[in-house]
């Protein structure tokens, strides 16, 4: 019970660890405006970006509430995470299926750590096009550019910082293919937190038989016939 304890909080750590090193790795290395750096060959390249919302870059709006809101749905998203699976380790859960839900624990956590503490770590530029939000009501002289509404920033509303990205497209002889548009197969752009979730869940997904086997409530029937039928056989006979 303990080594499987230790295993999934082992990989929580090593995925938390490393999807901040990437993050702030990619912060004080890279600018905004950079091109795409092929990382391995040209299908899977880095591009630093932050989004303001979910994995992935998925908002809910521009008000300050619906950022907080947010940051405190993935507060507690985490929490019911962990005692859910504080919950499942003491039910003896299998190994595999606890990792899963650890891989998503640490995806949440890891992008919640973002949220919580990057605007107080960095410096916040409101001139960046990641840090505009129209409709914020907060507005930044950006020379230039005039006049820009930028995002709220502090605590729980710092922008998640993504880098990883799929430059692989569909091939022309798939019917959706369009000519003139963009044809990536996952243009998204995403960490390793995102990654951690994504994996987490497609094991929840397609393994569920092995990690929630059906059990067999019903008892076994004892089958009667045959000593019926002797017993009528003998009733017969005297």
């Amino acid at each position: 019970m303990k080594k499987q304890l230790y295993i999934v909080l082992i990989a929580v750590f090593c995925i938390l660890l490393i999807d901040q090193i990437t993050k702030i790795w990619v912060k004080t290395h890279f600018n905004y405006y950079d091109p795409p750096v092929n990382a391995i060959g040209s299908w899977f390249r880095l591009l630093y970006i932050e989004n303001q919302g979910m994995a992935f870059g998925t908002t809910f709006g521009a008000s300050i509430w619906a950022k907080l809101g947010l940051s405190i749905f993935r507060i507690f998203a985490s929490i019911a995470i962990a005692y859910y699976f504080v919950k499942q380790w003491r039910k003896g859960a299998k190994t595999e299926f606890l990792l899963a839900v650890g891989l998503v624990f640490a995806g949440a956590t890891g992008n919640l750590i973002d949220s919580m503490f990057y605007d107080f770590i960095f410096d916040y530029d409101p001139c960046i096009a990641f840090n505009h939000l129209e409709g914020s009501g907060v507005w930044s002289d950006c020379g230039i550019m005039g006049k820009q509404e930028t995002r709220h920033t502090g605590f729980l509303l710092g922008n998640v910082v993504d880098m990883f990205q799929f430059n692989v497209e569909w091939p022309s002889w798939v019917p959706w293919y369009d000519k003139n548009g963009d044809n990536q197969i996952f243009p998204a752009i995403w960490n390793v937190a995102d990654g951690a979730i994504s994996v987490g869940v497609i094991m929840i997904i397609f393994r569920q038989r092995k990690y929630f086997p059906k059990e067999n409530k019903g008892k076994a029937v004892p089958n009667t016939s045959a000593a019926s039928t002797e017993e009528n056989i003998a009733g017969t006979e005297e």
